[in-house]
């Protein structure tokens, strides 16, 4: 396991304060605000430390109500709504600075037998016929200021290898569609629930963005803000994040200043292992 890899599973691992009350830590990627991404895995994994772990997370709902400080921790109340024979519902209040920032709601599922059907997976090339994101990042790397730089160039702990390599210095109008390839970068523990909250984490990345292909734009442009509103994601299938993933990406709409995305997460095998919705705020001011 890469170093970077072992401190994500250490910033998803949350300190218990006291029952149903969790503190994480918090990681600066070089945005302006707390990466989305790191909130949903956080809830994720302090929702799932109430639940018998015989139940499986299915589905998550969450609202971003405000700008998290990458610089400060992060505590997460975490309320049990019903405890039933098949299914468990969690609340995740995530808090700073004594605001709410963040809102899910979480069902878990005891496993069970059932109908079973899926759309096929799109054909697209293999992993290792993609290029990295890092590698644009590399190559573009004098239009990032030169405070975040580092942070940019440093080694990740995800693999992103998108298939269609949309120009963010020089943006062109193209399809809303992005097929990126996705996985841990080395192995994980077997545990189920953390290969769960490491997609849920993963799942932000570059969603909304795909969003403005048709527009020709670039959220690397001045001034431009762009930042997630609520993100909704339902899990199928068991799968493993140190193996690849691939996950398609389409915006179906925009309109009123937000951009609505949706995608799908299939495994090297074709199957369907997750569902992500998502709309957001999308601005050139």
């Amino acid at each position: 396991m890469s170093q970077v890899l072992n401190d994500l599973l250490n910033l998803l691992t949350l300190e218990p304060i006291e029952q149903g009350l969790f503190r994480g830590q918090s990681q600066d990627l070089g945005f302006r605000a707390l990466f989305g991404g790191q909130v949903m895995g956080q809830a994720l994994s302090a929702a799932q430390e109430t639940v018998e772990t015989s139940r499986h997370i299915h589905s998550l709902h969450s609202y971003f109500l405000r700008p998290g400080d990458a610089k400060k921790p992060v505590v997460y109340e975490v309320e049990n709504i019903r405890d039933g024979k098949s299914f468990n519902t969690r609340r995740v209040k995530a808090i700073q600075n004594g605001q709410n920032i963040f809102y899910m709601t979480a069902s878990f599922q005891q496993e069970e037998q059932g109908f079973d059907h899926q759309p096929s997976m799109p054909e697209v090339p293999s992993p290792d016929e993609v290029p990295s994101f890092s590698d644009f990042i590399f190559d573009h790397q004098a239009f990032i200021p030169e405070e975040s730089r580092a942070k940019f160039l440093s080694e990740k702990p995800i693999e992103l290898r998108p298939v269609e390599q949309y120009n963010w210095i020089k943006p062109e109008s193209a399809e809303p569609i992005c097929h990126m390839w996705i996985k841990a970068n080395g192995n994980l523990p077997e545990d189920p629930r953390i290969h769960k909250y490491m997609l849920a984490y993963t799942s932000d990345f570059h969603f909304l963005p795909t969003a403005l292909f048709k527009h020709g734009v670039s959220h690397w442009q001045p001034n431009f803000q762009i930042a997630t509103i609520d993100h909704a994601m339902w899990f199928h299938r068991p799968f493993r994040f140190d193996d690849w993933l691939l996950y398609v990406m389409e915006s179906p709409t925009t309109v009123g200043g937000r951009g609505l995305v949706r995608g799908q997460i299939f495994n090297q095998q074709g199957h369907l292992v997750a569902t992500t919705m998502q709309e957001g705020v999308i601005r050139q001011r």
